[in-house]
Parts: structure tokens; sequence; C-alpha cells
């Protein structure tokens, strides 16, 4: 049950009723009309924009259309008021029968409520983390991977056929120096002294490769040239790695379906056929590129390279596939394996990068539009940084990485259910600040805590209401008497739910995760208030003693409540809380 989407359709209708009487011109696209919460709840439950929007191509003012749309409205019994406001904008109020069905329909709908058929099953693909694989991943890559686990599940909610996809970046120069630094741990396992020269992974992490290579080889590698060792080490090191990153993913319940591999690339004429597929458009081409802005002309060498045509995709240069030498760059590649995903049939493609691949949007935006012939859009969604705090001071180096904060730091201390919603309390291209000791604070400044408690106080109140007599479970208080439900503070409760499909529809359409946590947020406040003012105000109590009819409808209106909070906290990957300790 969507609310908002039914009192959609009765404006639509209303509208087609007005064409046939010839208050409308006939045929007029009603695609932008909609009906939301009013900015200001004091003038309404609702809001439409019909007559705004369609003003201009009937050919009327925006009040008269909005008089007109009215008066057939208020001739609805599910609409007890229908009030023009401004120019021509037109809210509603909805008999109470209405909030109270909808409480009625999220205990009948469970954990399935809210969920939404907008995708129709197509086929979408997203990409996250591609951490490279030498050493273990760090807070930013906590945040891309909660970011992207949570969109998955998201589209998944709303109807989408998602993939969640990881590309191993095994094919650059970054794991031959990943082979060198585990070599030398390798030589520290056999009794010698690592030379962890300059640019070589510094971190102890590699320490266990060495002891593994040592196990598997015993001394055999020491006396070799590296054109001997190389390969083998590499591989063996970017298996141990890719474990560790499997590893630390299932840390934060992250678990891909679908691994995918730089290296495979190469050697398989997939690179050669997605260039030539670009050729074949007239879109690759030998050319020379203008100097980097920046540059003066005494540090510019004009060399001809195999260029694509990207600017004729919407991106502001052309960018180069081949280098002079004849060896492929970094974005062939990625071409490929975009041409990959393309060609097992998905319909969309969504990319999560790190916010320093800013500059790379727009270059493989412009090849997915290329290879698809515009058919499938490629959503680039960048993640900003993650500042981390305790104590008040940023939070040190970990000696285990070398350089960096790991995903593992960070979960050890915050855990995974606080690390997790606390990294979509921002949007994606926010910054957000991780101060340990913030989220993990009990009070009304800390998201997580603030729902967790919402959820510890629905189910103490389940507990007690059945401790009276009441029966608890959702079939039972599916037919409790909600009429009872009628004080403004309840009703205002059973709008909040009543938002949670609307809210879920427009998070998956926008790619925006955190707009779930902000509606837990939202709908936490409300329970907490009606909560508190039941301090004040007998009858607002959930359990209203000496009247099991009372207390099923309310304790009826506080489970519906939990449905959308573990619904909600099901698609952030957060475990609902059943008490607060």
């Amino acid at each position: 049950m969507n609310l908002f989407s039914d009192i959609r359709a009765l404006v639509i209708d209303a509208l087609a009723q007005m064409e046939q009487a010839g208050e409308l011109p006939a045929g007029l696209e009603t695609s932008a009309v909609t009906v939301e919460p009013p900015r200001d709840a004091a003038h309404g439950d609702m809001a439409t924009n019909a007559a705004m929007v369609l003003a201009k191509p009937a050919g009327k003012k925006p009040r008269e259309i909005a008089e007109a749309l009215a008066a057939r409205l208020a001739a609805d019994p599910r609409i007890t008021a229908a009030d023009v406001a401004g120019p021509g904008f037109l809210n509603l109020r909805l008999a109470p029968g209405q909030w109270q069905g909808v409480v009625r329909a999220a205990l009948a709908g469970g954990a399935e409520f809210g969920r939404s058929v907008m995708g129709e099953g197509t086929k979408i693909n997203v990409e996250f983390v591609s951490a490279n694989p030498t050493g273990p991943m760090h807070v930013g890559h906590t945040r891309g991977a909660v970011f992207g686990d949570a969109l998955a599940a998201l589209l998944d909610f709303a109807g989408y056929d998602v993939t969640r996809e990881y590309y191993i970046n095994d094919g650059g120069a970054q794991v031959d120096v990943l082979a060198r630094s585990a070599y030398e741990r390798y030589r520290e396992a056999n009794g010698l002294e690592p030379e962890i020269r300059e640019g070589l992974y510094p971190g102890d992490y590699l320490i266990p490769v060495g002891e593994a290579l040592k196990a598997k080889y015993g001394a055999s590698l020491l006396d070799k040239p590296e054109s001997d060792w190389l390969e083998e080490v590499r591989d063996f090191a970017t298996a141990a790695m890719m474990e560790m990153i499997r590893e630390d993913l299932a840390l934060l319940n992250v678990h891909m379906d679908v691994f995918s591999s730089e290296k495979a690339l190469y050697g398989t004429g997939r690179i050669e056929a997605a260039i030539d597929r670009l050729r074949a458009a007239g879109l690759i081409y030998e050319g020379v590129l203008e100097p980097p802005k920046g540059k003066t002309p005494e540090d510019w060498e004009p060399r001809e390279q195999t260029l694509f045509r990207s600017s004729a995709h919407g991106d502001d240069v052309d960018r180069p596939v081949k280098k002079s030498d004849g060896a492929w760059t970094y974005f062939a590649p990625d071409i490929a394996y975009h041409w990959d995903k393309i060609d097992r049939g998905f319909d969309q493609l969504i990319d999560v990068f790190g916010a320093d691949h800013g500059g790379y949007v727009k270059r493989m935006t412009a090849a997915v539009s290329a290879l698809s012939n515009g058919r499938v859009p490629l959503d680039v969604k960048l993640i900003q940084l993650v500042k981390l705090f305790k104590n008040g001071e940023p939070f040190k180096m970990s000696k285990r990485a070398g350089t960096f904060v790991t995903l593992r730091d960070v979960v050890e201390q915050a855990g995974a259910d606080v690390t997790r919603f606390h990294m979509l309390t921002r949007k994606n291209d926010a910054a957000l600040d991780f101060d340990f000791d913030k989220v993990l604070e009990q009070s009304k400044d800390n998201p997580v805590w603030y729902v967790q408690y919402a959820s510890a106080r629905i189910n103490s109140v389940l507990k007690k209401a059945a401790e009276t007599g009441v029966a608890v479970d959702d079939a039972t208080l599916g037919d409790a008497d909600l009429t009872l439900l009628a004080h403004p503070a309840e009703l205002a409760m059973a709008q909040k739910v009543a938002e949670w499909p609307r809210i879920v529809e427009i998070a998956a359409r926008a790619h925006e995760p955190h707009r779930i946590a902000f509606y837990l947020y939202d709908i936490a406040s409300e329970l907490h208030s009606l909560w508190n003012r039941g301090n004040d105000e007998l009858s607002l109590r959930f359990v209203q003693d000496g009247d099991p009819a009372a207390t099923s409808a309310k304790i009826a209106l506080a489970r519906s409540v939990g449905v959308v909070i573990s619904a909600g906290l099901a698609i952030l990957g957060v475990t609902p809380a059943k008490e607060m300790r």
C-alpha cells in the first residue's frame, strides 16, 4: 500500500473527469503531477501541484484549475477538505480512516510493507569497493562498502534485479609493487633483513604472506632473479590480499555476488574487441592532445596516441586509450570491463568511486554511452572522505596497515551496526566525521542510538501489553478497532508510517540510501515524542489499564512503526535492537 500513490491516482482520475467535462483540454501530460506532504504540516496532510504544472499547457490560470479540482476531490469520501493555497497549490486533508488503514496495511505486509515494483525487474549492476588488492581496506573503503551495499539493498526493495560486483584491479603496476613487498617479507621469514625501500608497502599485514610463501617455497626463491619469481609471488600475494578483503567485508556483512578481474581482460582480446567496437562507430582515431592545463610549452612533448572521441558523448576532451609506445592506458581495460557488463545484459550500471576519481566520471560515462549506443545509463556515485576522531583528536594511523586506519580498526571499536548506520548519516558526496565517542553515546544527537532506542521501546511495550493479556501478534493486532486511534498525535504517527513506501521509491530513484537513514531518524523522533506525551496525557499511553480494545489499537500503531524501522534498518544492513543495555 502506498497511500501517496493512491491519492495521486485519485487526482489524475479527477483531472481526466475535468477533461471529459470540457473543463480542461484533452491530452494533457500529467507525469509531472505530484502528491506529497506539504512543507508545513499545518496546511494539510498532502499537497498537489497539479494546477501549477497544468496551467500553461491548459491555457488557464492555476487557481481556476485548482478550484475546479478541489471541488471534485472534496466529493471523494477519502478527502475531508481540499483547500486552494497561494497561486494554485491544493492542500488536502484525509479522513482518519485512511491513516488507520495504513497501520493495518503495515501489519499485514510485515517486512514486505513498502516494497515497490518500481524497478520492474530491471537488471542493475552496482559495482562498489573495488579496492586495489594490495592491503587491508581503509576507512574510505568502509564508507564506500556500506553505501554500495545499502544502495543495492534499497534497489532490490524497490523491485530491481540487483547484482553486487567487485572489480579486482589486479592488472596494473600496483600488484607488481605488492609482489616485491611480499618478497621482502618472504626474505624476512627466511631470516634475512627485509629491504622495505621507498615505494613498497610497509604494513605488517604482509608478514603472514611472507611466512606463507616460505611454507610453500622454502628458500628456493631467494637466489632467483625477479623475472623468475615476480609473477608467481604476485598471484600468491594478490590471492592472499583478496582473502583479507573478503574477510574485512564480511565484518560489515557485505557479500559480493561477482568478483571480476582486470587481469583476466589481458591477453584475451577483450580489450581489443571493445576498442574495435568504438572504432567501428568512428570514435577511435590517432591524434595529439592539447597540453594539459597549467603546463608550459617547454613541459609538453606532443605525442601521437590512439584516442577515444569521448567528447562526442559529453566529455570535456578526448581520452587516450593507447600510449605512443603501444601499451594500453588504464582507461582501456576499464572500457572493456564496462562493455562486459553491458554484454552481460545489465540495463543500468552504477559505479561507486572514491572522491579522488572525480575526473574519471565523464570519460567513463561517455564510454558506456558509446558502447551501448546510449541505451545503458551509468550513474557514478562519488564517496567523500571520512574524518576519524577519538577523544576529540584525529584518530591515529594503524601500524598494521602502515599508512592508514583500516576497516577492521573501525568495526572492532564501533561495531558493524553502528559503523554501517553512521556511514549513511550524510549524503555520499558530503564529507563525514566519524567520532568514536559520539557514535557510541546515548543521546538524541546520535541517530544510531536514537533509532535503536525507538526499536527497543516498541519491543518493551509489546512485552508489557502481552503481560496484561493482550495478544500482540500482527494478525490479531490487524483486527483491532483502529478507529480508536483518533488523537492528532496518533494520526501524525500513522502519517509518518504512510510515508515509508514513498520514501523507498524516492531514495531508490535518486540512488540515495542516506534518505532511509534520515527517515528512520524522523519516525523515531515521532515515536519518542508520542511516548513522552503519554507521561502527561494518560490516554496516549500505549498500554491502557483496563481497556484491552484501546491497548490493542495503540499497540498496533507501535508495531506498525516497528515494521518500518525494521525494514529500513534491513536496507541499511543494521540489526534492530530488541533492548537497550
